[in-house]
């Protein structure tokens, strides 16, 4: 196993090439469990039958724990969108049609995104009345199994060389909402500083689902609650900003 080829950096994790296949290391601070949890949400996945790197080996190097996938050579859907800025419609449409295939299916053996959602809203750092009307909201939303990736965005996306797409990084994966995951996906527009794509890409997932729009607005503070437990600071303060202005009710 040889870690020479850096192909990519995230937080607490690097991502080497060693010939056909990917090799993610994390940090020797990053949990085990995390690490477990993110290969079996992989492997679970897998057996959907959806484009995604197949999973090889869950192991130790230099002490630090990996996880070694199929590489898939290509360019991300976010590399393909910057240089490509005239196709930025047809990137989305692709983008959004690959969201709906993967709310499209089911996984049973998923964590539940309203159980993942709860737990975050009581670690935050916001007072017990608003965590109270969150937690209430959440829990009158309605109850779906469909396969939500939880981390859905163009970077996460390669199309290979022969044009197929795969989606990648599954470590947030769970049963759920589908207007949750695009809620989440909104978010990370904004966060990005990229508030124009995700009024377009909200506009075009709900014409395309047939959603309705105020469905998926329903979903925002409680999903910015609940992703502001982890992150930057800055992001945090973002996050919180949806909790505390926007009411959608």
């Amino acid at each position: 196993m040889k870690l020479k080829n850096e192909i990519a950096v995230r937080t607490n994790k690097v991502v080497y090439r060693d010939g056909d296949k990917a090799i993610k290391v994390f940090d020797t601070e990053y949990k085990k469990y995390d690490v477990l949890n993110e290969a079996l949400n992989q492997a679970r996945v897998e057996e959907t039958g959806l484009n995604i790197p197949k999973l090889w080996e869950v192991g130790v190097v230099d002490g630090k724990w990996m996880i070694v996938t199929d590489f898939i050579e290509g360019k991300t859907l976010a590399q393909l969108m910057e240089e490509n800025p005239d196709k930025m419609d047809e990137y989305l449409d692709m983008f959004v049609e690959l969201q709906m295939k993967v709310h499209s299916y089911k996984c049973p053996l998923l964590n539940k995104l309203k159980d993942k959602m709860q737990a975050k809203i009581s670690a935050t750092s916001l007072d017990a009345t608003t965590r109270y009307d969150l937690h209430t909201r959440l829990e009158g939303m309605p109850k779906h199994n469909k396969v939500c990736h939880g981390d859905f965005n163009p970077s996460n996306i390669i199309i290979s060389e022969d044009g197929t797409p795969y989606i990648l990084d599954w470590a947030h994966v769970t049963q759920g909402n589908a207007s949750a995951d695009v809620a989440r996906t909104y978010l990370l527009f904004c966060l990005a500083g990229k508030t124009d794509v995700a009024d377009k890409y909200l506009d075009l997932f709900c014409k395309k689902s047939d959603t309705a729009k105020q469905y998926v607005q329903q979903w925002l503070p409680i999903v910015a609650a609940s992703q502001s437990v982890k992150g930057r600071e800055q992001e945090k303060e973002f996050l919180l900003s949806w909790v505390n202005v926007v009411d959608y009710e």
